[in-house]
């Protein structure tokens, strides 16, 4: 995506001036990227009956920057928001939006320079498409009320970029919520402000609304558009954000990219949740993953096949949530290998390019027999491996990571899709982010099938 992780220009935080840095080694940037921030908060405080909503809470954000707002609900977020629009005054602090202190502006000026998406896309009033984005031309119209030429040319391109002009003439109350979250959007556009802010613009929406809201929102990143977010859901504002701001109580609690905010220290503070952070598996962002709270720790043996990188997630995860975890047979030198080294995990290992041998296969029975519950993730099958899932065959419980098609991963002909299919027969099957309650289960299930032995291994097995 274009803009990602340049040499961040901008600093956010609380307690500090706001600062901008030397724009070299930047990617993707807008032009106009060495002028001034196009948005800046500085030590903005807000007092909101009595109870401090924000507290001197600073940000710059330059010009073609996308900053995601994160925290538990009443961090500060939308107050922060809203101060930004000019709907509220801070009580210290100050807000400027392209040189302009925006709440000294009249109301038609301020909405020229910033551009809200709501949260809530529930709109009353039966207005067409075409009209309530032609909405968003309101600050430019005379007091007459007059319509130009340019208003109309920015409503048809704003209904274009957003995908909205086959809905033009439909009432907007007569369309799904993925489309009033679009049609929204398309009157933002049509404001033509240089500053979009968005109020968890994806909280309920699907999975393909999300992703297709977002990528929009980066495509106007890319452009020059400077967009603040909250967003609820860390993982996709790891994802798509330049930078994040962490607010807690009001306060900035952490600022800067995704991976240096998204700790698990500054999530325990701020969310008071046992989350592992580890890098997905696919897209290399920076990936949150909440855990339930365990006196002591889970109880019971996971063993663990993958490869390539598929199963280092898991590894992080299951060890963090107190599962004796194994893994392999896996070639040295394998990320996952480098994986199980830095957290101790017992893995079963063969040279470099080399197949699973019979020792090697002997040692993955043996942790598999040993083992409460396998897992095998969505791991490329080749000749040289197939004898991991041959042994995994064994597992008495199985949990089946398929966020890919096994066809697009299988090298290993008819025999490959014979273990699979073995595999699959009488495993759970899910995807990544049902992984650990899965396992849960599946160790659950297993030491219920018969008395405990003294070793807290299942005696009928």
């Amino acid at each position: 995506m274009t803009g990602r992780r340049g040499a961040f220009r901008r600093r956010i935080g609380a307690g500090r001036r706001p600062a901008v840095g030397s724009a070299e080694g930047r990617t993707g940037s807008a032009e106009g990227a060495g002028d001034d921030p196009t948005l800046v908060v500085d030590g903005v405080t807000v007092d909101l009956g009595g109870v401090e909503a924000l507290r001197d809470v600073n940000a710059s954000v330059d010009r073609g920057w996308f900053v995601g707002l994160i925290g538990p609900n009443g961090a500060g977020k939308t107050t922060l928001l809203r101060t930004i629009t000019g709907a509220l005054t801070p009580d210290r602090g100050t807000v400027t939006v392209a040189g302009e202190r925006i709440y000294a502006l009249p109301s038609k000026e301020a909405s020229r320079l910033v551009a809200t998406v709501p949260q809530d896309t529930n709109l009353s009033f039966a207005f067409d498409v075409r009209e309530t984005v032609a909405m968003g031309r309101t600050p430019y119209l005379s007091r007459f009320g007059r319509w130009t030429e340019g208003d109309e040319t920015a409503v048809e391109a704003a209904m274009a970029r957003t995908e909205v002009a086959e809905l033009a003439d439909r009432a907007i109350t007569e369309i799904s919520g993925g489309e009033r979250q679009r049609v929204l959007l398309a009157r933002a556009l049509a404001q033509d402000a240089p500053v979009l802010l968005l109020d968890e613009p994806t909280a309920s929406l699907d999975i393909n609304h999300q992703i297709r809201t977002f990528e929009l929102v980066r495509e106007l990143v890319a452009d020059g558009k400077t967009v603040l977010a909250a967003i609820h859901d860390l993982n996709l504002a790891a994802h798509y954000c330049d930078e994040l701001l962490l607010l807690s109580d009001g306060a900035a609690l952490a600022s800067g990219p995704p991976e240096d905010v998204l700790t698990e220290t500054a999530l325990k503070r701020a969310f008071d949740a046992n989350a592992v952070v580890s890098r997905h598996p696919v897209t290399g962002a920076v990936y949150v993953t909440a855990l339930p709270e365990r006196t002591g720790g889970a109880e019971g043996r996971v063993h663990v096949i993958g490869g390539g990188g598929s199963a280092a997630r898991y590894l992080y995860l299951l060890s963090a949530a107190g599962y004796d975890v194994s893994v392999g047979a896996l070639n040295e030198g394998d990320s996952d290998t480098e994986t199980a080294r830095q957290l101790g995990i017992d893995a079963v290992t063969v040279p470099p390019f080399a197949p699973v041998d019979p020792t090697a296969r002997a040692a993955v029975r043996e942790r598999v027999d040993a083992a409460d519950v396998t897992l095998v993730a969505d791991v490329e099958v080749g000749d040289g491996n197939l004898a991991n899932l041959e042994a995994a065959a064994a597992s008495d419980a199985l949990v089946l990571v398929e966020e890919r098609p096994f066809a697009e991963r299988n090298y290993a002909g008819t025999a490959g899709e014979t273990a699979y299919a073995r595999l699959r027969d009488r495993a759970t099957v899910v995807r990544t982010n049902g992984v650990v309650g899965a396992v849960a289960d599946a160790v659950a299930a297993d030491r219920r099938s018969g008395v405990d032995g003294p070793d807290g291994r299942s005696l009928g097995k």
